[in-house]
């Protein structure tokens, strides 16, 4: 069994290609990301807008597209791209995801996942950030 974290995009991003790890550079992409490595994870994903899953590696342009921008028709059409990826990537019945992205990126996802787990569910982005200090600190 692996162990896989799902990290949101954000909208703050580098204006030139990089590594998708480097591309995003808001405060809570760098915390989420701190945080999804103290989990020592076997893998971690960005799930991203315009690209589906990312591997923090891949190198990619900037983009402006956001989900919340999106209607439910496309935020589906979307999280069946990304369940496409997850499925060379993982096993949803099998592997325990961990989901660090908000409501609008796991709404579509998480019915077709068994083992997974929310740690930030429900908090705003400034609990989100106050919850992600204190861990990485601990």
């Amino acid at each position: 069994m692996q162990k896989i974290v799902l990290i949101p995009c954000v909208s703050k991003k580098l204006s030139q290609k990089a590594k998708a790890q480097d591309l995003y550079i808001s405060p809570l992409f760098k915390f989420n990301l701190k945080y999804a490595l103290t989990l020592n994870p076997n893998k971690i994903f960005i799930l991203s807008a315009e690209h589906g899953l990312l591997d923090l590696e891949q190198e990619i342009e900037p983009y402006n597209k956001t989900l919340n921008k999106m209607n439910v028709g496309e935020v589906r059409v979307w999280a069946d791209k990304v369940l496409e990826q997850l499925k060379k990537e993982v096993d949803l019945q099998s592997d325990e995801i961990i989901f660090l992205a908000g409501e609008n990126y796991r709404k579509f996802l998480v019915p077709y996942i068994s083992n997974y787990n929310i740690p930030m569910k429900g908090l705003g982005i400034g609990k989100q950030l106050k919850f992600l200090k204190e861990k990485i600190n601990e």
